[in-house]
């Protein structure tokens, strides 16, 4: 029963964590720090890549990754530092914006 219980209040946190993320939070943000690299409509640029249209769940573990300082790829030790300084609402925010935009 307390298993049940526990995973019924996991799920609504869960759910509600989700329902608070804010795109256009999100959209101004992505403006402000992410646009100078990955272009203005998240397209990609150069050796960036395209963002916009990505599944909230990869954007969101990615920026976590490179928040805890891991390398995941050639540009780790660009996006290391860009991270490092994301709440998890800025992710949530961030990955809500760029998931939403299908281009």
């Amino acid at each position: 029963m307390k298993r049940t219980v526990l995973f019924a209040m996991t799920i609504a946190l869960g759910l509600s964590q989700a329902q608070a993320a804010n795109p256009e939070a999100g959209k101004t943000l992505y403006a402000s720090n992410c646009a100078q690299c990955h272009g203005p409509t998240a397209k990609g640029m150069a050796s960036f890549p395209k963002l916009t249209g990505r599944d909230a769940d990869y954007i969101t573990a990615r920026l976590e990754t490179y928040r805890a300082g891991e390398k995941v790829g050639p540009n780790s030790l660009l996006m290391i530092p860009n991270a490092r300084d994301l709440s998890d609402d800025d992710i949530a925010n961030l990955s809500a914006f760029l998931s939403s935009n299908p281009n």
